[in-house]
């Protein structure tokens, strides 16, 4: 067992403990640092899932990325595409849905692509949703204009 950020060997007891509060193998300093990222921005725990997963996957995200108008839960900065994970997707407003709406077109302005994924499609389809991002980053890729 070792940790996904650093790939220091953890004991058990770390394995256990890192897996049962983030759903991530971490060793005792990435959890830490980790649970002060959720602390201090209101990280859902699947953000930080999807971001290791992305990461093993060799996307390179970035998570807690600020656009400079707020903070993005996960961000591939060399597609411009941010994603955010919806907490309360059964329970959304046309309020928020309009706030949505024109968060992502602020985002699509500045040349930004911004992705809204349930927090349940990462809890349940974790494997699904990185092959989908992947599968966008790559759509991204071939629309980019190489200078």
């Amino acid at each position: 067992m070792t940790c996904k950020d650093c790939d220091k060997a953890i004991g058990y007891k770390q394995h256990k403990e890192s897996m049962d509060s983030l759903g991530v193998e971490l060793c005792e300093r990435h959890t830490r640092l980790i649970k002060k990222i959720i602390l201090d921005n209101g990280t859902p725990v699947e953000a930080i899932q999807l971001f290791y997963a992305l990461k093993e996957a060799g996307a390179h995200p970035m998570l807690e990325w600020w656009d400079g108008k707020k903070s993005v839960d996960v961000a591939i900065s060399r597609v411009k595409l941010n994603i955010e994970i919806d907490k309360d997707y059964n329970m959304i407003t046309h309020e928020q849905a309009i706030s949505d709406l024109e968060e992502a077109m602020h985002s699509f302005k500045n040349g930004f692509t911004t992705v809204r994924i349930p927090h349940l499609a990462i809890k349940y389809y974790l494997d699904d949703t990185v092959q989908n991002i992947l599968g966008i980053i790559t759509g991204l890729k071939s629309n980019i204009k190489a200078i």
